[in-house]
């Protein structure tokens, strides 16, 4: 097998071409390790990235000359003595829904105690809250969230102050370092102008916030399309599971890229820190089966998975909301009604409001943001809620007490959600 491996070299340099700046990115499991990995490189001309953190450190990302022809790459790839698998690590982004009106909740600034900080009272007493019975399950049953929600996004911003007394240490994948802040990237004209000034602002088309004119100026539909996303979904779960922790995993960039190679990187972590729940408001296609290998893996650990069913409004299968083992979530209207701009179909397992959520913004201040990504946190805090009345709850019991939802049409599910109803099945099993 060297001297088969030799040819190829050979075979190579007889084809090689003046390197370009543009590179592939590829996910290998490879079984017998980084060191194997390195001499198929070296062989074939490629280069190990990351290792992306399996239990049986196998998988890697490489890279290659984005001149050399992908298809002969891996069929040399796949003839190498270790290499089991290997998939495109596609690139995948954070796509909103277009925003309504601003939301009156949004202008109600009132300084409101939740939970050991202030934060708005439009914030806690919207109408999504009311809808889903959101306080109402909490006082009942005495239960306002344990374990760790592990927010697989743009990262958070670590000094909100209604998160502060909630987070845990993250990870950033885009760069590789601890701590998971989505205000790290930003440049510091931008956030100097985040000033909570007190007029909401479309900052893009799906977000809506409490930020001064020039501030909205610098984020609008630029490079920091995606800027605040991570801290409005994590607010949405603390809205819901108030003291329940939230571990922020930065696999998306501030414009909204990211590559699955990060999630799945994100997804072992959390399977690894002790992360009770998995939240993942965003969506791709076509499916990544190392992405299903690692959901497979959480749910080995007992990890409740939530996604967001996509915002394309179709009847389609989008991942990871159609794996298994993962409850895909649509959204709804105030009304009840399925958004227009929300996907429906098989791989939806409930849904949950979804317009003009209002939630927490980096620097301070809150803002409101339509999509399925903010669906998706409320069922994620909903989760937390059944770990308060038993931490032997899994993926399997957390779907069927979640499913315990208020019907809304045959396209979405088991409707939409009802906190009150899901903690009270659950907790009628556990004898409270």
């Amino acid at each position: 097998m060297r001297a088969y491996r030799w040819v190829l070299f050979l075979i190579l340099l007889v084809a090689a071409v003046p390197p370009a700046s543009a590179q592939q990115r590829l996910i290998v499991r490879d079984k017998l390790g980084a060191g194997a990995l390195k001499l198929t490189c070296l062989i074939l001309d490629c280069k190990v990235g990351l290792n992306l953190g399996d239990p049986s450190g196998e998988l890697f990302t490489i890279t290659i000359d984005d001149s050399v022809n992908l298809q002969s790459f891996l069929t040399l790839l796949l003839h190498q003595v270790g290499v089991a698998d290997v998939e495109i690590d596609q690139q995948v982004y954070l796509i909103g829904a277009t925003a309504g009106p601003v939301p009156e909740s949004l202008l109600d600034n009132t300084p409101a105690p939740y939970y050991g900080s202030l934060v708005w009272d439009g914030y806690v007493n919207q109408p999504a809250a009311q809808i889903v019975r959101v306080q109402q399950a909490q006082r009942t049953f005495h239960v306002t969230g344990s374990g760790i929600v592990a927010m697989i996004d743009t990262g958070v911003d670590t000094h909100h102050p209604a998160l502060i007394p909630v987070l845990v240490p993250g990870y950033n994948f885009i760069n590789n370092t601890p701590n998971g802040d989505e205000t790290g990237n930003v440049n510091q004209s931008s956030a100097a102008v985040l000033d909570g000034g007190p007029e909401p602002t479309y900052l893009n088309s799906s977000t809506i916030a409490v930020v001064s004119q020039s501030s909205a100026a610098v984020l609008d539909g630029g490079g920091d399309a995606a800027f605040g996303h991570g801290t409005m979904t994590a607010g949405i779960v603390h809205l819901v599971a108030p003291t329940a922790k939230i571990m922020p995993l930065k696999a998306f960039s501030e414009d909204g890229s990211g590559y699955v190679s990060n999630v799945i990187s994100a997804t072992y972590y959390a399977a690894q820190h002790g992360a009770k729940i998995l939240s993942m408001s965003f969506s791709f296609n076509p499916s990544s089966g190392e992405m299903a290998k690692a959901i497979n893996y959480a749910h080995s650990k007992g990890m409740i998975c939530v996604a967001s069913a996509g915002n394309d409004g179709q009847d389609e299968l989008v991942y990871p909301a159609a794996l298994p083992h993962v409850m895909g979530v649509a959204s709804t209207s105030n009304y009840d009604t399925r958004s227009s701009f929300s996907n429906y179909g098989p791989d939806v397992w409930v849904a949950a409001p979804g317009e003009n959520i209002v939630t927490t913004y980096p620097y301070g201040t809150y803002a409101a943001g339509s999509g399925t990504s903010f669906s998706a946190p409320f069922v994620s805090g909903t989760a937390a809620l059944l770990v308060s009345i038993s931490p032997t709850v899994n993926e399997q019991s957390a779907a069927a007490a979640i499913a315990h939802a208020k019907a809304v049409g045959s396209d979405l599910g088991n409707g939409r959600l009802d906190t009150y109803m899901a903690v009270q099945s659950w907790a009628a099993l556990n004898g409270r």
